[in-house]
């Protein structure tokens, strides 16, 4: 049986080259892409695929965001997050978001195919360079982890409009993004950064570029 992949990253070299390599495989296709989250939500809709391979720092919606989205939308469609961060708050929060995979950028590779089908068999898959410890401190802190990030003081909409303020957009902008009125969007954005104890952009563009809610250029 052939397993359906779509692939999720702002890098055009990066979406080319796992095209390449999933495409090569006999019992691999490739269904789409996108460049960004919101597109990636909408077009994962669309093609219901098997497996969706998701970059964490993407611009509009970012990774998990799409990918918590996502999972709501096709529980049975699985999702592996390729990323360049191993923190265990990164890691939390792609299998909080609903991934059975999680690989890093750096050591991918043929991973990616083994992975693709790991979770396509329902197993979970992790890349051998994520140490034990980090696997450990999640497991052994599943309950109590989301106290840690500031992140989970936020509602997902408040998460979304926190990535589009840091990413330039003006309210107006956001509401017609986000099919909200101007008012909405600015009751949201006040609650979220007094939420969060920042009182100015450049801050929040700081919080959000450690958190990996937008991408770094």
């Amino acid at each position: 049986m052939t397993i359906r992949v779509f692939v999720a990253d702002d890098h055009a070299i990066v979406r080319d080259g796992l095209r390449s390599l999933l495409a090569a495989q006999p019992d691999i296709e490739v269904v789409g892409d996108a460049s960004n989250g919101r597109d990636a939500v909408r077009e994962v809709s669309k093609v219901a695929p098997d497996v969706v391979i998701m970059d964490i720092a993407m611009p509009v919606l970012n990774g998990i965001e799409a990918a918590r989205q996502v999972h709501e939308e096709l529980p049975e469609t699985k999702i592996i997050f390729l990323s360049m961060h191993s923190t265990t708050e990164h890691i939390f929060r792609a299998l909080q978001a609903g991934a059975r995979g999680y690989l890093l950028k750096e050591s991918a590779g043929v991973q990616v195919v083994d992975a693709v089908r790991s979770v396509y068999a329902d197993r979970l898959y992790l890349s051998p360079s994520i140490s034990e410890k980090v696997i450990e401190g999640y497991i052994n802190h599943h309950e109590t982890a989301e106290e840690k990030s500031p992140l989970d003081s936020l509602s997902p909409r408040e998460r979304e409009i926190l990535q589009l303020v840091v990413e330039g957009k003006s309210s107006v902008e956001i509401a017609e993004i986000l099919v909200l009125s101007p008012k909405t969007v600015e009751t949201y954005r006040s609650r979220m950064m007094q939420k969060l104890g920042i009182n100015d952009l450049p801050a929040l563009v700081r919080f959000a570029i450690q958190h990996s809610l937008t991408p770094l250029e």
